[in-house]
Formats: C-alpha cells, structure tokens, sequence
C-alpha cells in the first residue's frame, strides 16, 4: 500500500506541473494583460509608465520565462497575489474552498441519498411502469442545463414567491442554511440522474448473482435480500462512481456559484480568468484539479477494502 500510495503522489505531482504549464501558457496567450487592463481605465498613462508596469509584473519577459519564474517560486510555497483582490492567493482561496466544498458536500450526500433507494427500487422492477418512470426522470434530470436550471429555480422561488433568497452566502446559521437551498439543489438535481442509473445497473447485476438466489432459498424478506446482501454487493463500484464524480461537481459549481453570486472557487476562477488574474486563476485551477486526483484516489482505495476481489497493485 506504501509503494502504491508514493507512486500515485508522483503521478499527481507531475499532472500538477503540466496542468499548471498548460493552464499558464493558455492564460498567457489571451488577448490583453493586467496593465492592457490599467491602460484601459487610465487612458492618460504614458507610455513610460506602461513599459514600467511591464517590467514590474514580468511582462516584458517571454511567456516560458514568466512560467519558470512562477514554478519556481511555487516550489518555495510563494503562489504570489492577486491583482483583483490585493492579497495573496491562497488567502483568498482557503475560504472560498470551504464554501465550495460545504456546497459540493452538501449535494453529494443528497444525491446518493436520493439514488441509493430510487436505484434499488428501480432494479428490483426491471421493464416495468416504475423503473420506466425513474430512467424518465434521469433523462429529464441529465438532460436540463444547470444554468437553465438555476434561472427558473430563482425565478420561482426567489422572484415569484419570496420563499428563498437569489444569491450571496447570508449571515448566521439560519440564513446560511437558507442561501444553500437553491444551489444545491441545482447540483443535487443535475447530478442525481447519473447516480441513480449507476445504481440500477450495479444493483440488477447483484441482484442475480447466486448468492441473491441462496439468500431468498433461505427465507430472507425482499428488504434483507435487496437492502443487506445486493446492496453490498453493488456498493464498491457505486462508490467509485460517487468519488469520481467529485471532479465533475467542480465544472457545475462554477455554473451554480456564478448564478447564485456565492463567493466559491468556481466563480473566484470565473472572474479571476475575465480579470486577467493570472495567480488567481491558475492556483484555482490547480487546487481543483488536487481535489479531483484526491477523490480518485480515495475511489480506487474505497474500492480495493470494500471487493475483495479487487488488489491494490503491488499488494499481497
């Protein structure tokens, strides 16, 4: 487990490097820059002052300089600062983080609540009106755009009927807890489709495995066949699936936290990529991109200690 655990840390330290190398020459190739940026609110700057801005950033500097300049400086533990905010990185993104993954935590939990019975209900009918209707609703669910999504929620909700606020984080427990209803809702509705077949599919396998079969030969009631030996046995590779798609709810946060004006990573790197805030941006993007090699992680090793038939390489 050692071997394997140090030869995944490598394999994620060298994603990182060339998803901060890709993400920084991207970055680097749009059109403008910080100081087009200054130029633009300030028309009356010299051209003296613009070439003094250049060289103060880095700017003058070829694109693979600045990145080597910058990787550099990681390795130390400096990411540098933002220029929208004024602060170094990291203190801008810590807390933000706690608020997306607060968001993100609280839709995964509701979606596989949601999916693990609907699944199991599903598989237990095979072809039938109900497992008909619950693949209806999955479709529906994958299908409807988050951000359409999110509009008519606020329209309803927020606009239409008061019950809830638009946007922003609210203060103290309670208003907190209010302001979350309607995001993670929205993940939670186009994330819980996906689940749910996921579930169906793992569960029928299971339910006709030969121990289902000795299971009910015994007398055991359907919800002990279905609920303590078919579940267990569908669960490894549902599990997965849920870590995996850990990943995917960073791509539907930026959607979500965008339209719910919530100050979490995804919107920090929406407005960081549209401010030319190069630090920002792509320390964001690398901390996403952890998160998601973490939750790999964490799916194999869930996997390997919950089926014993799956080995982790180089386990005896």
């Amino acid at each position: 487990m050692t071997r394997y655990l140090a030869g995944r840390l490598a394999e994620t330290l060298l994603v990182l490097l060339a998803m901060s190398a890709v993400v920084y020459l991207l970055i680097g190739l749009m059109p403008g820059d910080p100081v087009d940026l200054m130029l633009g609110g300030d028309p009356t700057m010299k051209r003296e002052d613009v070439e003094r801005l250049r060289a103060l950033y880095g700017l003058d500097r070829p694109l693979w300089a600045r990145y080597g300049a910058w990787a550099a400086s990681a390795l130390t533990g400096e990411f540098g600062y933002s220029r929208l905010f004024s602060k170094p990185v990291l203190e801008i993104l810590w807390p933000r983080l706690g608020d997306t993954a607060l968001l993100m935590g609280a839709s995964l939990l509701l979606s596989t609540a949601i999916a693990l019975p609907a699944g199991l209900w599903a598989a237990r009918r095979p072809r039938s009106l109900v497992d008909y209707a619950v693949n209806l609703l999955c479709f529906a669910g994958i299908s409807v755009p988050a951000f359409w999504l999110a509009l008519l929620l606020l329209m309803l909700f927020a606009v239409t009927l008061g019950w809830l606020p638009a946007g922003s984080v609210g203060e103290g427990a309670a208003e907190k807890l209010r302001h979350l209803v309607l995001p993670v809702t929205v993940l939670t509705l186009s994330q819980v489709g996906h689940h749910i077949r996921f579930v169906r599919a793992a569960a029928i396998e299971a339910l006709r495995a030969d121990h289902i079969r000795t299971a009910r030969a015994k007398g055991l009631s359907e919800a002990q066949v279905v609920w303590r030996h078919a579940l267990g046995h569908a669960l490894p590779p549902v599990l997965t699936v849920l870590a995996l798609s850990f990943g995917g709810l960073f791509s539907g946060a930026l959607i979500t936290e965008t339209m719910f004006a919530r100050p979490g990573m995804g919107k920090t790197i929406y407005d960081a990529i549209l401010g030319n805030d190069y630090n920002l941006a792509l320390v964001g993007l690398l901390l996403a991109t952890a998160a998601t090699l973490a939750a790999n992680l964490v799916a194999d090793v869930t996997h390997a200690a919950l089926d014993p038939r799956v080995r982790i390489e180089g386990e005896r």
